[in-house]
C-alpha cells in the first residue's frame, strides 16, 4: 500500500465529512449516519435531489465545498468507474462500494474490476460489492440498512466479507460493544490485511474479529497479523468455505478462493490467530478477550452454587484442555474455615446455597480460593429474567463479590451462563463495567477461555522469533519425478540420514545383498513408478541371495513395471532397517496462495487412512516442530508405548528441520517432496523411502 493510500485509509476510518452519492440506498445510508450522530458535515450527490436524506445535496462530486474523507458510493454499475475516477482526482480519502457486479460475477465483471483499480489511484476504495462501514467509535455510520450498534469509545474491531453478518452482529445480546464493523467485499483495492494494519494504530480498537471466504495476499496477511501479535491485539477468525459447497459459494459471493482449510489452520496456529467454528464461537471469545484479557495459562478456578453446575463445568474444561487444580493445603484449610459445613473443598468449587447472595461473606471465600493464583477464574450462574423480580438481588450480591475479588487478585475473569439467553442485560452491563466477561453458554463460555489461554501462549512464544512467510514462489519449469536413489542423494548431501545401499543391475543384486548384509530390501528404481509398493516393485525382509534373484525376476514380471516399461531398470538394494519405533511422513508440497507447505503425520502404508498430520508454513523452527510432533498421535510411539523403546524425538526433528532448510535452499525448482516413512529409531531418524519431483530445468 502506497504512503498516500494509506494516508487516506486513515482519513476514511477518522472522517471529517461524509459524503453519500447515489438514490434511495445512499439517502438511507445518510439518515442513518445523521441519526448515529456523526459530529461533521454529511453531503449528498445526486444531479436529480436538491437534498438526500435529509441532508443538503449536490449535482456532482466537484460541487462539493471540499474534498470528503469517507464516500459512500451506492451509484448504477455503469457509473461507478467514472465516480470513483473522479473522486481520485478531486483529493478525496476514501470509499465504501455498495455498488455490485464486478469479478463475482465471472470474467466481464472481473475485467470491470481491473478498470476500477485503475480509476481509483491512491483512493482507499473498500469493495466493490460490500454494504459499508458501521465505525461507531468515530459515529461515521455508512450502512444502508438498520442496525444495532451504539456509540462507544472502546471496542472490537469487525471485518467481513459478508456484509449481512456485521449487521447481525452488530444486533447482538451478548454484550459485546463493536467499534466498528466493515464489509470488505471483493476487496479490489483495499484487502483485509490493509484494514487490520491500520486499526492497530486506533487505540479505539481492543480485538479485531474477522469473517474470511479467502485472502489476496497471504503473505501480506501475515505481516499484519504478526504485528497485531506482538502488540497484543488479540485477532479471531470465522473461516467460510471449508466444505466443497461452502468453497463454490464464496467463489460467487465475492470472487474469493477459499484456499485449504488445512492451510489457513496453519497460518492461523503461526500467528495465534484464534478461531471460531461459528458466529456464536466468535462472539464468545472476542468478549473473553476483549475484556478479560488473555490468561498466561491454563490452570482455572471454578466457583457455582450447584453441584450439578460444578461437574458439568468440569467435563467441559478437560473436553477443551483447561485444567482445575486442587486448592493447596494451606487454601483448603483457609476455606473450611469460611465454607458452611455442608459444603466440600474442591475445584470447581459449589459454595453452596447458605452462601447465596450473601455478598461479603462469599467475596472473602472467593478471595482465599484465589490465593493460589489460578490463570483464570469462573464462575457458572443462570440469573433469571428481570421480571421475575424476587431472586434478583441474590444473584446480583454473588456477582459483585465475584467481580471485586478477581479484580483484586488481578487475573482475568468470566461469569457464565449454562444457558445462553440465562442472563439478563443488566447483569452483563454490571459484569462488562467491573471487567468480567458475561459468557453465555457453559460449552461456549469454557471453549472461549481455552482459545483465549491458546492466544496467550501463543504470544508469549512469538516474542524471539519473526513470524514472517517465505515469499511464494511459483515452481518454475515442468515437474519431473526423480528416481528414489537420486532423490536420496539429493537428501543425504541436505543431512539426512539414508539406509546403506547400492544401485546396481538386477543380476549384481544377489552378491551386492551379501556385501550389505542380510536382511535387506530390494527396490526397482524408475522414476515412471514412483508408488512402487502398489506396483510390486519393492519386497523387504530378503534374508539370502535366493530371495533376492527370486525378487529380482517376480518384479520384472510384475504387469505394472511391464506397463511402466520398467523391467530393465536398476535395482536399489539396502540393508533393512530393523529396529524402527515409530513411521513418520514428512513432506514438502506447494501451494499457489501459501507457497512450500511441510507437512509431518504418520506415515507407512495407512497413512491415508490415519490422516494423522500437522501441517507447517514456512519458515519453520525447532518450536514449530516440537509443537507439530505434540499434536500426532504417534508421537506416543515415538515416547515409548507400552514398555516398547522410545524413539530419538531430538533426530527426528532434525531430520523435520533438515527437510525445511531443504525447501528454502531449492527454491523455485522444487515441486514436490515425500518422506514416506523417516523410521524413527532408539538412535537416529534415516529416511527409508523418497518420492522427490524439481523442475525439469533444475
Amino acid at each position: 500500500m502506497t504512503a498516500a493510500r494509506r494516508a487516506n485509509l486513515a482519513r476514511l476510518l477518522r472522517p471529517r465529512h461524509i459524503a453519500f452519492i447515489g438514490g434511495t440506498s445512499a439517502a438511507f445510508a445518510a439518515e442513518v449516519c445523521a441519526a448515529g450522530g456523526f459530529p461533521g458535515p454529511i453531503w449528498g450527490v445526486n444531479p436529480k435531489r436538491d437534498r438526500l436524506g435529509g441532508r443538503p445535496c449536490f449535482p456532482s462530486v466537484a460541487a462539493l465545498p471540499e474534498p470528503p474523507d469517507a464516500v459512500f458510493l451506492a451509484v448504477p454499475r455503469a457509473e461507478v468507474i467514472e465516480t470513483v475516477g473522479v473522486l481520485a482526482r478531486g483529493g478525496a480519502g476514501g470509499a465504501v462500494c455498495y455498488s455490485a457486479g464486478f469479478a463475482e460475477t465471472g470474467e466481464t465483471g472481473a475485467a470491470l474490476e481491473r478498470a476500477l483499480v485503475a480509476a481509483a489511484g491512491d483512493l482507499a476504495f473498500v469493495g466493490p460489492n460490500c454494504l459499508g462501514m458501521l465505525n461507531y467509535a468515530r459515529r461515521a455510520l455508512l450502512w444502508p440498512f438498520d442496525h444495532g450498534g451504539r456509540p462507544v469509545e472502546r471496542g472490537v474491531a469487525f471485518l467481513s466479507q459478508s456484509g449481512m453478518l456485521c449487521t447481525n452482529l452488530s444486533m447482538n445480546r451478548r454484550a459485546l460493544d463493536f467499534a466498528c464493523l466493515v464489509s470488505i467485499g471483493n476487496q479490489a483495492v483495499i484487502a483485509i490485511e490493509d484494514l487490520i494494519d491500520a486499526l492497530l494504530d486506533d487505540p479505539a480498537i481492543s480485538a479485531i474479529g474477522l469473517y474470511i471466504e479467502g485472502l489476496k495476499d497471504v503473505g501480506r496477511f501475515a505481516e499484519a497479523a504478526a504485528r497485531a501479535l506482538e502488540r497484543g491485539v488479540p485477532i479471531v477468525a470465522l473461516k467460510a468455505g471449508r466444505s466443497t459447497a461452502g468453497a463454490r459459494v464464496t467463489a460467487t459471493h465475492t470472487a474469493s478462493l477459499a484456499g485449504s482449510d488445512t492451510l489457513y489452520q496453519a497460518l492461523f496456529d503461526r500467528l495465534g490467530i484464534v478461531p471460531a467454528d461459528s458466529p456464536t464461537a466468535l462472539v464468545e471469545r472476542l468478549k473473553f478477550l476483549s475484556i478479560a484479557g488473555a490468561p498466561k495459562g491454563r490452570r482455572v478456578f471454578a466457583f457455582t452454587c450447584s453441584g450439578g453446575d460444578a461437574a458439568i463445568l468440569a467435563d467441559y474444561g478437560e473436553r477443551h484442555g483447561l485444567t482445575f487444580p486442587a486448592p493447596s493445603p494451606p487454601v483448603a484449610t483457609a476455606l473450611r474455615a469460611r465454607l458452611p459445613d455442608i459444603a466440600t473443598v474442591a475445584n470447581p468449587l459449589d459454595y453452596t446455597t447458605p452462601l447465596w447472595g450473601q455478598e461479603a461473606a462469599l467475596e472473602a471465600v472467593i478471595t482465599t480460593a484465589l490465593g493460589d493464583v489460578p490463570d483464570v477464574a469462573l464462575m457458572a450462574q443462570d440469573h433469571p429474567r428481570p421480571e421475575l423480580g424476587g431472586t434478583n438481588e441474590q444473584y446480583r450480591a454473588d456477582t459483585r463479590a465475584f467481580i471485586r475479588a478477581t479484580r483484586a487478585a488481578r487475573i482475568p475473569a468470566a461469569v457464565c451462563s449454562g444457558l445462553a439467553e440465562n442472563i439478563d442485560e443488566e447483569t452483563r452491563d454490571l459484569l462488562v463495567t467491573g471487567g468480567v466477561a458475561p459468557l453465555q453458554g457453559l460449552d461456549e463460555a469454557v471453549a472461549a477461555v481455552a482459545a483465549a489461554a491458546d492466544f496467550g501462549a501463543r504470544r508469549a512464544a512469538s516474542r524471539a522469533r519473526d513470524l514472517r512467510l517465505a515469499p511464494v514462489r511459483r515452481p518454475a519449469g515442468r515437474p519431473a519425478t526423480l528416481d528414489e536413489w537420486q532423490g536420496k542423494r539429493r537428501l543425504r548431501e541436505a543431512g539426512l540420514a539414508i539406509p546403506d545401499g547400492r544401485l546396481v543391475a538386477g543380476e549384481d543384486a544377489p552378491v551386492t545383498a551379501r556385501a550389505l548384509g542380510f536382511p535387506v530390501a530390494l527396490k526397482l528404481v524408475s522414476p515412471s513408478l514412483p508408488h512402487k509398493t502398489e506396483a510390486g516393485a519393492v519386497l523387504l525382509g530378503l534374508g539370502d541371495e535366493a530371495a533376492v534373484a527370486a525378487a529380482v525376476a517376480s518384479m520384472r514380471a510384475s504387469p505394472a513395471v511391464q506397463a511402466a516399461g520398467a523391467a530393465e531398470a536398476p535395482f536399489l538394494v539396502e540393508r533393512m532397517v530393523t529396529d524402527t519405533v515409530a513411521e513418520l511422513l514428512v513432506g514438502v508440497s506447494h501451494d499457489p496462495q501459501f507457497g512450500h507447505v511441510l507437512t509431518v503425520g504418520s506415515g507407512g502404508i495407512l497413512v491415508e487412512l490415519v490422516r494423522d498430520a500437522v501441517s507447517l508454513l514456512l519458515p519453520v523452527d525447532r518450536a514449530d516442530v516440537e509443537r507439530a510432533l505434540d499434536r500426532l498421535k504417534v508421537t506416543a510411539l515415538i515416547a515409548g508405548f507400552r514398555g516398547r523403546p522410545a524413539g530419538d524425538r531430538a533426530a527426528a526433528i532434525d531430520a523435520i528441520l533438515a527437510v525445511a532448510a531443504f525447501a528454502a535452499t531449492e527454491g523455485e525448482p522444487l515441486h514436490e517432496l515425500d518422506i514416506n516413512p523417516l523410521a524413527v529409531r532408539p538412535r537416529g531418524a534415516v529416511a527409508l523411502d523418497v518420492l522427490l519431483r524439481v523442475s525439469d530445468a533444475g
